[in-house]
């Protein structure tokens, strides 16, 4: 299989190339030059498949054999035997034909460790084998940056550096990050938000001659198509679990940066049977507006309880525009740059094709945590905030209650206090037991400029 560019004029490349180049030499972001497709035969093939294994079927194609299927496997297995349920991504029934799919159960009790646990046994199988050392650079706006430390912190061959926005990420995701003291492992912390560090990482990435000759930078954020990769299966086991092929379904995704929600339509591509994709935005909306109303348009960032979501430039959405605009890497490379300086709408066509696949909805804090106490009230099932967003999204705009509608719930509540004091809890949702000292763990942290030549000048310091 080969990878091309959104901006149509890089190379093309194969898996294990794409993986460790993250953005395209032009710009634009890596997507498969054509996906595979399941026959509904294959779907009930897989009913009585445990989640590694299916996880394994759905790679497979995507891999293709740049890494051997009995070591692909073995990573897969050793992956999701890190989990904390058997289940590895367990759904809970909220009402009647209401779900939420619990993919907080990995290490760092967020939906990053499904893709980030993957991309770090990836990464040290290939580097091994290639006896070459890298530079990851990344930017989080709360649960990449912990995931992808988690993932790769034992990788002998990789440097990580993480930037997130100082004093907009909850305590328990920054302590996550910190308390890592492995040697290979720098937290930055940069004053601006999480904008501001996705356009430094950005900017280093189209230019890296600040690194030391023979290093190279890998992409642990959603721009890596690994990790669109490894979302893409839990769409298939919620949706098989819930009676597809027979049986359609439905999907709320809280999403900021558009990688979880793509991932999702990319299973609908791929033959799962799903009949409604909602895009679960906090009021940084902007995606909720281009696909309401049209309105492609950067507001001011707003720090809100959901800070995961704190995010105006969605990288991922370009991936999505490359088929709205029909894989014409040229229009859509023009598009991309009058987005960067004015506000701009979708052509008719292109706007008409994503009313046609995705519906949307928007909620504020106050929203947020009504829902949060609505659904305690109902169930005693305490959501965080992000997962709060697509409950209340789904109960919003959910075309019909005769198709199960399933809920990325995102993260564990534990990991955003402040919210659930707010919505009503008395107490703060407690840590599962392997965290339950991370109060108490030595931090280690940069507090730095919002400056791409300072974080240049860290990063040169601390490379080995």
């Amino acid at each position: 299989m080969k990878y091309i560019s959104t901006r149509g004029e890089a190379p093309a490349l194969n898996f294990e190339e794409v993986m460790l180049t993250g953005l395209a030499s032009d710009g634009g972001l890596y997507i498969p030059e054509t996906l595979p497709h399941f026959s509904k035969e294959t779907l009930e093939s897989w009913k009585s498949l445990n989640y590694a294994e299916l996880a394994f079927e759905i790679m497979k194609p995507f891999v293709d054999g740049a890494i051997p299927n009995d070591e692909l496997k073995a990573i897969i297995d050793d992956c999701y035997a890190q989990f904390r349920h058997p289940a590895v991504a367990p759904l809970v029934q909220l009402g009647h034909n209401e779900w939420v799919l619990e993919l907080f159960q990995g290490p760092t009790l967020a939906f990053k460790d499904f893709a980030l646990q993957m991309l770090g046994r990836l990464l040290d199988h290939v580097l091994e084998k290639r006896n070459q050392k890298v530079v990851i650079m990344g930017a989080t706006s709360g649960d990449t940056g912990s995931a992808a430390i988690e993932g790769c912190r034992r990788c002998n061959n990789v440097e990580i550096f993480i930037l997130h926005p100082h004093q907009r990420v909850s305590e328990v995701q920054r302590r996550q990050m910190t308390t890592v003291l492995n040697d290979n492992i720098h937290n930055i912390a940069v004053e601006g938000n999480f904008d501001d560090c996705q356009s430094m990482v950005k900017a280093s990435f189209a230019d890296q001659s600040f690194l030391p000759e023979g290093k190279q930078l890998v992409a642990v954020n959603s721009i890596n198509w690994a990790r669109i990769m490894a979302q893409i299966v839990y769409y298939f086991y919620a949706g098989i679990a819930l009676g597809a092929p027979s049986r359609e379904v439905g999907f709320s995704v809280p999403t900021g940066n558009f990688g979880d929600i793509f991932a999702g339509y990319l299973a609908k591509q791929m033959g799962l049977p799903i009949n409604q994709l909602i895009v679960a935005t906090n009021r940084n909306d902007i995606l909720h507006r281009v696909i309401a109303n049209n309105q492609y348009e950067k507001h001011p960032l707003e720090h809100t309880l959901s800070p995961s979501m704190d995010i105006m430039v969605s990288s991922n959405f370009e991936r999505l525009l490359f088929d709205l605009f029909d894989r014409d890497g040229a229009k859509l490379s023009e598009f991309m740059q009058r987005c960067n300086n004015e506000t701009v709408s979708l052509p008719d066509a292109a706007f008409t094709k994503a009313r046609e696949l995705f519906d949307s909805f928007a909620v504020d804090d106050e929203l947020t945590c009504e829902t949060i106490a609505q659904v305690w009230d109902e169930s005693e099932y305490l959501l965080d905030p992000h997962s709060a967003i697509g409950v209340k999204a789904a109960r919003e705009v959910r075309r019909s209650t005769d198709t199960p509608m399933v809920t990325l719930a995102t993260a564990h509540p534990a990991k955003f206090a402040d919210a659930a004091l707010k919505s009503g809890q008395t107490e703060v949702p407690p840590l599962p037991h392997h965290m339950a000292d991370l109060m108490d763990r030595e931090e280690r942290f940069s507090v730095v400029d919002n400056d791409l030549a300072t974080v240049h000048s860290f990063m040169q310091k601390h490379i080995r």
